[in-house]
């Protein structure tokens, strides 16, 4: 393996004016699970800055970050295409407009979902931590962010 450092990446989990969540599909992602839209941070720029670059990339979309709502680690997790350590930043944004244009290499399919159709979806287990996450959050039950340890995503790893 080339890795040497857990690598930081980025998340977003994107509301339209609608109060709609925006899931995707990656064929990084194995099984064909709903995801997030996110990726790699740059060197001289902040996580915030990185999520903003790789929604409107990856979706066309603009979006306005509101708060870090989860940190995760991903170490060699066997739903992702290959074995790596991750270190996910998950953001709540806020989408400009809802037109999403996929970037058809980096994702494959999008939707826009009721959060109580989010929360039931067939999603990664990184995504399913995130939508609990946010769920608390929106019922006041927990304060962001939250932090999960990799022993705790046992199936993704």
């Amino acid at each position: 393996m080339s890795q040497k450092f857990p690598e930081p990446t980025v998340g977003a989990l994107i509301l339209d004016g609608k109060d709609r969540l925006l899931l995707v599909k990656s064929p990084k992602w194995k099984h064909g699970k709903w995801t997030v839209p996110g990726g790699h941070i740059e060197v001289g720029e902040s996580a915030r800055q990185a999520i903003v670059r790789e929604v409107k990339e990856e979706t066309g979309l603009s979006v306005k970050p509101i708060v870090l709502l989860l940190v995760q680690e991903a170490i060699f997790s066997g739903e992702y295409y290959k074995p790596m350590h991750y270190l996910f930043m998950d953001f709540l944004c806020k989408a400009q407009n809802s037109a999403v244009k996929l970037d058809k290499r980096e994702l494959s399919e999008y939707r826009w979902f009721e959060p109580e159709e989010a929360y039931n979806a067939d999603v990664e287990s990184y995504t399913k931590n995130l939508l609990n996450a946010y769920k608390k959050f929106e019922s006041g039950s927990s304060k962001a962010p939250s932090y999960i340890p990799a022993s705790a995503n046992k199936k993704g790893t």
